[in-house]
């Protein structure tokens, strides 16, 4: 299974948030490494843009060997779905560059739940959401997403799944659930805004 983060640095609410660093390196630095701690990852890709506003990120990924394709900056799921092709992978998970305490073993949870339904066009903790925000996991079938992307308004495109969540009784979407008592009491682990790296911080203090 290979891993597509998507990222970009041209965020209104936080601008640059990816790039940012929180103790002590950068926001996608710690999702990546986060990501590496799955048994069943092989790869992964960060998929930016190619815009000028993400050359940066674009110079940082080689520095720390890690592989990147530049799309669209709006059309994420035509973005998403180059990197898959590219890769010549048949699905392949889909996880936020905001993201910087994602579980890998919810990562591993959905995988797992992939091998039982490997029929599915989509597997994921979110069709309704389990985990806090920052914890979303989806693995998503090639096909299913360049054969549906004519169909996506603009909001679709830049959120990817969210066609086949509103569609859902024409797709196979399996939802996980595992262990998420972990995760009753826990707030919001996404970073929107940079208001959000405190309460991170706190979180992992407490």
């Amino acid at each position: 299974m290979i891993a597509i983060i998507q990222a970009r640095t041209s965020s209104k609410r936080f601008p640059n948030k990816i790039l940012h660093k929180l103790l002590g390196k950068p926001i996608i630095k710690h999702v990546i490494d986060r990501v590496k701690e799955s048994k069943h990852i092989k790869k992964i890709i960060i998929a930016t843009s190619k815009n000028k506003s993400d050359d940066k990120l674009a110079r940082y990924l080689p520095k720390i060997e890690c592989e990147c394709h530049r799309g669209s900056l709006n059309n994420v799921a035509l973005r998403m779905y180059e990197t898959a092709k590219k890769n010549k992978a048949k699905y392949f998970m889909r996880i936020s560059g905001d993201s910087p305490l994602i579980d890998p073993m919810i990562i591993d949870y959905a995988i797992k739940a992939f091998i039982k339904h490997n029929d599915a066009d989509l597997i994921t903790n979110i069709f309704p959401r389990n985990y806090p925000s920052g914890q979303s996991v989806e693995i998503i079938k090639t096909k299913i997403l360049i054969d549906n992307l004519v169909n996506f308004n603009l909001n679709e495109k830049e959120h990817v799944t969210s066609y086949f969540y509103s569609n859902n009784k024409k797709f196979k979407i399996i939802n996980f659930k595992k262990n998420i008592n972990n995760y009753k009491n826990s707030p919001k682990l996404s970073i929107d805004y940079k208001s959000d790296l405190k309460k991170i911080i706190k979180y992992l203090n407490d």
